[in-house]
């Protein structure tokens, strides 16, 4: 697909600092009301290629087009109606209110003396509502939280009505609650404004829940470049930050730290998800579980497979065979205990169900005769 249908592109774009290339041969692509995200480990050049897109760094090769056009042919007040940025180094305004950052915003718009007019001031509230900070419109701004000001800067990004939305690690100081609703801001925006936003992220289950296109820096170059469902397949993510330790699962997106090794002291017969928080529990105790007998696909398999020194499992929808119901009650056999997930037994039903309800019956009369 030819770059000149993306409204944002780069073609053989090397970035570094005093004329020394850091990454060679960028090619990104992302259409008006996409989400592009990078992601690769600390130190990648995440920031530097940001940095660069937006001019703060020169290119030491190739180019940066916008809508079709070369970026370096923008005058500064060109770009700063089209492209605003939100990067992770602190502002302090001095005796600023929220509101005020959030006004300067609307600066490339207002002439010289950045008056602005009923319209600006209308934008400028529309933008502090969009994200929640009309509370700290008239809050000194250096008395806010990290939190706060991020959102702030948001606020004061959207506020300049741009195409193309700059963001670097933009939820670094927000709490679970702000993150989500800042990156569903950021998603509303992309859909109903056409807003092309080209971020930057570590939280690798919000880049794959919404992102359209994902850059993977690694290198000197980038990796691998693709939507979510290429990226995060594959057993990829491991390779790409070269994890040694711990266990990343692709399909939730969870991560779970080193199994403990050895001999299974614990039998955990789980299922339904209610065994997951009793698997991290004896990790956390430093002790060697086994665990089963699991399908395939149940909500306690990949926490499962990633802690446990012994895994019993089944293929979906199958009737326990013979020879894991043996593995599993020689097991039980061997530990010197057996959990049952708590309200395991509440949830089991249907003709599956009964080998898991024969093997919990097996272990309570194990334990009885212990």
């Amino acid at each position: 697909m030819a770059a000149e249908e993306f409204y944002f592109y780069t073609k053989g774009m090397s970035v570094g600092y005093g004329g020394v290339p850091l990454i060679r041969d960028i090619e990104l692509k992302v259409r008006r009301g996409e989400i592009l995200t990078l992601i690769g480990p600390n130190g990648a050049g995440k920031t530097t290629i940001l940095r660069s897109i937006i001019r703060q760094l020169s290119l030491i090769g190739g180019a940066v087009y916008l809508d079709g056009r070369d970026m370096s042919s923008f005058t500064g007040n060109e770009l700063a109606r089209r492209l605003s940025v939100v990067l992770t180094e602190r502002v302090r305004p001095e005796l600023m209110t929220c509101e005020d950052v959030v006004s300067t915003g609307r600066y490339p718009y207002t002439g010289r003396f950045g008056v602005l007019n009923d319209e600006d001031r209308k934008i400028v509230r529309e933008s502090m509502e969009l994200v929640h900070i009309q509370e700290l419109k008239d809050r000194d701004f250096r008395q806010t939280s990290d939190g706060q000001k991020q959102r702030v800067m948001l606020a004061r990004a959207l506020c300049q009505q741009p195409t193309v939305l700059v963001l670097d690690e933009p939820t670094s100081f927000l709490d679970i609650r702000y993150k989500l609703e800042f990156l569903s801001v950021i998603q509303r925006m992309a859909k109903e404004k056409k807003l092309t936003v080209i971020m930057s992220l570590h939280e690798l289950d919000l880049a794959e829940r919404v992102s359209d296109r994902i850059a993977c820096v690694r290198g000197d170059c980038i990796d691998r470049f693709g939507v979510p469902e290429e990226i995060f397949s594959g057993g990829y993510i491991p390779q790409l930050y070269g994890m040694t330790a711990g266990a990343y699962d692709e399909l939730t997106g969870s991560l779970e730290l080193e199994k403990m090794a050895g001999v299974p002291e614990v039998f955990v017969i789980a299922g339904c998800g209610l065994g997951t928080p009793v698997f991290r529990r004896l990790q956390r105790e430093g002790v060697p579980f086994a665990a089963g007998i699991l399908w395939e696909n149940d909500l306690d398999y990949p926490a499962a497979r990633a802690l446990a020194s012994r895994l019993i499992m089944e293929k979906p929808f199958r009737p326990f065979s013979e020879e894991k119901q043996m593995e599993a009650k020689a097991l039980i056999d061997h530990c010197s205990r057996v959990i049952c997930a708590p309200g395991l037994e509440q949830e089991l039903e249907g003709s599956l169900a009964e080998d898991l309800k024969e093997l919990i019956l097996y272990a309570k009369e194990r334990e009885r005769h212990r």
